[in-house]
């Protein structure tokens, strides 16, 4: 099988897994039990009701029983899921990295989904990130033979940005101090850096432009972890290239 539709697959269907977490997470469900099933009438779902993404335009949106409108949020998920897979691997390769930072971003779109809908950064999720960021720390460690200085720098400076932030204006969440802390783990101390200026740009455009189109209020809460996922997205892909090309103006 090809590589591309071999990772295609595998992004599509823990894609699928990512749906179930961030339905089942905010009501505090267990997200092995029960079995997936129609949110609406209780309805089993099938097998053939799960293969993400074709399923979902097989039943054009809706519940096979009761015909219930399926939010678009699932395939979109699974798509994104697979894409961004699909992207690590063409950047990266079949490598340590890529294994990295396929889990790192599957965690964060739930948490950045979750986010945007609930304003809330669930702990399980942030607690499931730093063991995978610490096991990716150690592997790096053992592979390398020495202490991936860093990685461990990366993750101090995440969190004490945001952490003083945090204490001093008050307008943003102890969950970002912890989604900042995991993605500076990953990231490593250049890249957090670069990936929170990036989170801090687009936030504030975003916020901006729901201003000057009355969207929201300038007392309204506006998750930011959703801006955090951005900036690490973007750092992955992009960071070291601008990095290095403004330091090349230097």
């Amino acid at each position: 099988m090809n590589i591309i539709l071999f990772i295609i697959l595998i992004g599509l269907s823990i894609g699928s897994f990512l749906n179930v977490c961030i339905c089942r997470i905010p009501n505090e469900e267990s997200i092995s039990f029960p079995p997936s099933h129609c949110t609406s009438c209780g309805y089993k779902l099938k097998f053939y009701d799960l293969i993400p993404v074709l399923s979902y335009f097989i039943l054009k949106g809706r519940c096979r029983k009761c015909k219930e409108k399926i939010s678009i949020q699932y395939p979109l998920v699974e798509i994104t899921n697979a894409i961004l897979y699909v992207a690590l691997y063409i950047k990266f390769g079949c490598t340590f990295e890529f294994i990295k930072y396929s889990i790192l971003l599957s965690i964060l779109v739930v948490i950045g989904i979750i986010d945007l809908q609930t304003q809330y950064v669930y702990r399980i999720t942030t607690i499931v990130g730093a063991v995978s960021g610490g096991v990716f720390f150690i592997i790096k460690w053992k592979i390398d033979n020495k202490f991936p200085g860093g990685y461990a720098l990366g993750a101090i400076i995440g969190f004490f940005i945001i952490y003083i932030i945090v204490k001093v204006t008050g307008g943003m969440g102890e969950g970002d101090i912890e989604i900042a802390t995991i993605c500076g783990l990953f990231l490593g101390i250049k890249q957090i850096i670069f990936a929170i200026f990036i989170s801090f740009v687009t936030g504030g455009v975003v916020g901006l432009m729901y201003l000057i189109f009355k969207l929201k209020g300038r007392k309204d809460e506006i998750a930011f972890g959703p801006y955090l996922v951005l900036g690490t997205i973007t750092a992955i892909f992009f960071g070291v290239n601008i990095i290095n090309w403004y330091i090349s103006l230097c």
